[in-house]
């Protein structure tokens, strides 16, 4: 589904912070709204935990049919999840799985969910709102959120074993072997399976699927055939792209293709910071 009749990427300014002004397995970025149209864009599955303040109190989230206002944060594979507003800002906050573990806690309880920051985040999660909405320009904003979050980056350290499987997973792209990931942090592949779910909120083989969706989306969006994304991504071949792109999103990859949030994916998430490597 594309965004209200009348809506476009031009009519958002988005903002990110400076290279000094970032954390390890942390990506922010500040939507503005400029213009007063309903917007209602699907969010496309990636292989971090979101975070996002609604900084006007005009954001709504529907997730598998229960609408909530306010910040919220996604799980990994929350499964279709929309947002919408009028004159939306917003402050949204990419946490890779092991940064989100010590952030929120209740990380790997989030997987396939969608929750109120409350929920999550206590009454933390009122105070930094309040600190964001009363900040005057975005610069202020990331201070602030990077400052609440390094708070907590030390309270609930993930086991360096899990954290390693994780890079390794990011780096090959989800081109990982179970078995590999656990001989190469000196694990059983039964204790790597055990710790990383518990962890994580996920199995290292989903993992590694999510990622792989991940990089195969973006190609889809760069306008590569579904034939040559499932050969570059490492499907068996483009059937198997089709089922996997199913299970993740509920759509098709032609659909995916054409998704107005992975259309802002370069301005607000380059590369460098889309977490391939990092936490």
């Amino acid at each position: 589904m594309l965004p209200s009749p009348g809506w476009s990427w031009s009519d958002v300014d988005v903002a990110v912070p400076g290279p000094a002004g970032r954390l390890p397995g942390v990506a922010m970025a500040g939507f503005r709204q400029r213009i007063a149209v309903s917007v209602d864009i699907a969010m496309v599955a990636h292989p971090a935990v979101t975070v996002l303040f609604d900084l006007t109190g005009d954001i709504v989230c529907d997730a598998r049919g229960r609408r909530r206002r306010g910040s919220f944060v996604a799980g990994l594979l929350p499964g279709e999840v929309r947002t919408g507003g009028r004159r939306g800002e917003c402050l949204q906050v990419r946490l890779t799985p092991v940064v989100a573990a010590a952030v929120l806690g209740a990380s790997a309880e989030l997987t396939g969910t969608v929750a109120s920051l409350d929920e999550v985040w206590g009454r933390d999660a009122e105070r930094v709102e309040e600190r964001l909405r009363a900040a005057k320009t975005w610069d202020a904003r990331f201070a602030i959120a990077a400052e609440a979050i390094g708070r907590r980056l030390e309270s609930r350290p993930v086991d360096a074993e899990v954290a390693q499987a994780w890079r390794r997973t990011l780096a090959a792209r989800g081109a990982v072997r179970v078995d590999g990931l656990a001989g190469e942090v000196g694990w059983s592949r039964q204790r790597l399976w055990s710790r990383f779910r518990a962890q994580l909120g996920v199995t290292p083989k989903r993992a590694a699927g999510l990622v792989r969706f991940d990089h195969a989306a973006h190609l889809l969006a760069a306008g590569h055939t579904a034939a040559s994304v499932a050969a570059r991504s490492g499907y068996a071949d483009q059937s198997h792209l089709h089922r996997e792109v199913k299970a993740i999103t509920g759509t098709t990859p032609t659909a995916v293709a054409t998704a107005p949030w992975l259309a802002i994916d370069e301005v607000a998430w380059p590369a460098p910071s889309r977490g391939r490597v990092s936490g």
